[in-house]
């Protein structure tokens, strides 16, 4: 039989038509519920082991989406539930008496980076009882970069997990027996190791990332403030701010105050905001815009702008400055031919769904705030390091 061409895929397993091993997975009666919590980022991949994993087990359900979400979400994660993970002060899941076996197995599913924020971002996780494995032969996901030789992918660690669990269970040989063959079938495909993982001419990395950066999302408030219009030569020093609206990363707070001024805004300039006279209605003094900020930040909070301008407008009325960091400088150390932060969202492709922070209007100052969030998100998920 002719071998299918790389463009025919089957969209059960993701895989060209020519290495499909869907009639290889067989179908598992566990008894142990099994919950996957994946990054989406994972969800087409197509080395991704999970998906068989959901195929295989009758009882599994697979929830895929980012964290941020996630954390909002309500899990369906039952009264007697433990959490698998490779903490290594974690009791191991073998040595568990047999009268408190759980109900519920919760796994992590996508890189050791997404797995790592997962767990840090879901409370719900850190009220669980965790428990880990202790494998005893190198993990078999060639095809896939790991930590170490020892490090699983999903579907080794649901099956070591069940042969603990319920170790009667049919199906779980054939089960490896599927994964082994993806595995094998991708590492003999003539293009494996050039065209499937080829990297891109002119990608790039950052280098040296603020370590506040990687704190706890709460702390990072991401701002955009739009100011009055300057005359030609005018230093932009003296402009006066008009607008400042702020987003606090991992809730739902946000902030957003127009600001009182001595002389009405041209229709220009309203219309390059994306305001009206109506919009001012309810603008405040200084004075209350200072008490108002005061009281939306916290402490130990950092301040997360796209360019330095907006971080003086603070300065300019004199109101409170905590730590700030500046996007564009931040990109700007590998990062080059961006003229805008239009520009940026598009060169790193960043998504503007996953991060909008609930606009209470079209204001381009909203609009840009957006945009800001993706690119603080986009860095923390793609390039954070692990703290």
């Amino acid at each position: 039989m002719d071998e299918a061409p790389v463009s025919e895929r089957c969209y059960q397993c993701f895989r060209p038509m020519s290495l499909c091993f869907c009639e290889a997975i067989p179908r598992i009666d566990n008894r142990t519920d099994v919950l996957i919590l994946q990054h989406v980022r994972e969800r087409f991949h197509p080395f991704n082991s999970a998906r068989i994993v959901k195929r295989a087990l009758g009882k599994c359900q697979l929830i895929a989406d980012y964290t941020q979400r996630l954390r909002t979400q309500r899990l369906p994660i039952g009264p007697s539930s433990v959490l698998l993970y490779p903490d290594k002060n974690a009791p191991l899941l073998t040595e568990l008496p047999v009268g408190e076996l759980p109900q519920q197995l919760v796994i992590i599913d996508g890189t050791w980076h997404h797995a790592k924020t997962i767990f840090r971002d879901l409370p719900q996780l850190w009220q669980l009882p965790c428990f880990r494995l202790r494998p005893t032969h190198p993990g078999q996901y060639r095809i896939r970069r790991e930590p170490n030789a020892h490090s699983l992918s999903t579907l080794e660690a649901t099956v070591g997990a069940l042969r603990a669990l319920e170790p009667d269970t049919a199906g779980l040989d054939q089960l490896m027996s599927a994964f082994h063959k993806m595995v094998n079938g991708q590492l003999e495909h003539p293009e494996f190791g050039s065209a499937w993982r080829r990297k891109e001419p002119g990608q790039s990395r950052p280098r040296n990332l603020p370590r506040s950066l990687m704190q706890n999302a709460e702390s990072l408030v991401v701002a955009y403030g739009e100011a009055t219009p300057g005359k030609p030569g005018e230093n932009h020093r003296t402009s006066t701010p008009v607008s400042w609206v702020a987003y606090r990363l991992g809730t739902t707070e946000r902030f957003s105050c127009l600001l009182r001024q001595q002389q009405p805004l041209s229709d220009a300039a309203l219309a390059h905001m994306r305001l009206s006279l109506a919009d001012f209605e309810f603008a405040v003094a200084d004075d209350e815009f200072h008490q108002r900020w005061n009281e939306f930040l916290r402490p130990n909070d950092v301040l997360i702008v796209y360019h330095r301008r907006t971080f003086q407008l603070l300065r300019h009325i004199k109101a409170v400055q905590p730590r700030c960091l500046v996007l564009k400088s931040i990109f700007g150390k590998w990062r080059a031919g961006f003229r805008s932060i239009e520009e940026l969202i598009a060169i790193e492709s960043a998504s503007l769904v996953n991060s909008k922070p609930n606009c209470e209007n079209n204001s381009r100052a909203s609009q840009r705030l957006d945009m800001a969030v993706a690119l603080v998100e986009h860095l923390r998920t793609m390039y954070g390091k692990l703290q």
